[in-house]
C-alpha cells in the first residue's frame, strides 16, 4: 500500500512512513543507521520467544520451539525480527505500510532461504479481513502511529482467544527525552535525527490501560537498558526509557 493511498481512518502517520521508507536500504547493515537495532534485537527476540513458550507450553531451548504458531509482526521494517522468529519455526506474517521496506524484507528473506509472508499493508487492512494470530507483535511502533488507542484496539482484534500480544516502546519521561532523543539522536548519532518525538512516547500505565480496554490482560512487563561499557542491551526492572509488555486475550472470548 503506497503512502499516498493510506485510507483516511488508518492509524498510520504518513510522515512516519515516509521517514522509515528512506531507511529501506539500510535495515540489514549492522554497522549503519540500524546498528543499535541489531544490538537490541537479540534481547527482544529472547523475551518474545520465552513469553510465547510459557504461554503455549513450549521448550525455548528447542530450535523449533515456535513451530505451529502464527505470528504477526506489525511495522516489520526490513524483517530483522521476522527472520529469527521464522527460524524458530513460526509461520511469520510481516506487515509494513512502506512498500520499500517490504521489498527490502522480501529480498533478504529470499537470500536467506526463508519463507515469510510479507505484505505492504496497514493493521486496519488485516483486522478488517478478520486475520487471527497466536501472537501479535508491535515492536517500537506505538510511538509512531497517529492514534495509539485505535492502533492497539485493531491489533487486539487479531489476537486469537488465548493468544498474546507483545509491545515494545519508549516511556514518556525526562530521562527518555535525555537518552532516547538528545543522547541517541543528537549526541551519539545512534538514530537519525527526528526518529522520535517525545510527546508521542507512551507511559506503561497508558499502554496497559489501552490493552485492558481491548480485553487483554497484562501478564508481564520489563524494562531494557543499554550498558555502555559492555556495549550491550539487557532486561532490567528500569522502565524509565525502553520497555516491553505482554498481554493475553482470555481463552473464552
Amino acid at each position: 500500500m503506497a503512502v499516498d493511498t493510506i485510507r483516511a481512518d488508518a492509524t498510520v502517520d504518513p510522515d512516519e512512513v515516509a521517514r522509515f521508507s528512506r531507511l529501506a536500504g539500510k535495515w540489514w547493515d549492522p554497522h549503519g543507521e540500524m546498528a543499535m537495532l541489531h544490538k537490541f534485537n537479540p534481547v527482544r527476540l529472547a523475551y518474545i520467544r520465552d513469553a510465547a513458550c510459557r504461554r503455549f507450553d513450549r521448550d525455548p531451548r528447542q530450535l523449533g520451539c515456535l513451530a505451529g504458531l502464527r505470528i504477526l509482526d506489525i511495522g516489520c521494517g526490513g524483517g530483522i525480527l521476522c527472520e529469527p522468529l521464522a527460524r524458530l519455526g513460526a509461520a511469520m506474517v510481516g506487515v509494513d505500510p512502506a512498500p520499500a521496506n517490504i521489498a527490502a524484507a522480501r529480498l533478504h528473506a529470499t537470500e536467506s532461504g526463508l519463507a515469510i509472508n510479507y505484505r505492504a499493508a496497514t493493521v486496519e487492512a488485516l483486522a478488517d479481513a478478520a486475520e487471527r494470530f497466536d501472537l501479535v507483535l508491535a515492536m517500537e511502533v506505538v510511538e509512531h502511529v497517529a492514534d495509539m488507542g485505535l492502533f492497539v484496539r485493531r491489533c487486539a482484534e487479531m489476537v486469537q482467544p488465548g493468544g498474546i500480544m507483545a509491545v515494545a516502546t519508549i516511556n514518556r519521561t525526562l530521562k527518555s527525552f535525555a537518552l532516547a532523543i538528545v543522547g541517541a539522536e543528537y549526541v551519539l548519532h545512534w538514530l537519525p535525527r527526528g526518529t522520535h518525538r517525545w510527546e508521542k512516547f507512551v507511559t506503561p500505565d497508558e499502554l496497559a490501560a489501552a490493552l485492558e480496554v481491548c480485553g487483554l490482560a497484562v501478564i508481564d512487563e520489563t524494562g531494557m537498558i543499554y550498558e555502555l561499557l559492555a556495549d550491550r542491551w539487557r532486561l532490567s526492572s528500569d522502565m524509565d526509557v525502553n520497555y516491553m509488555m505482554i498481554a493475553q486475550k482470555p481463552s473464552d472470548v
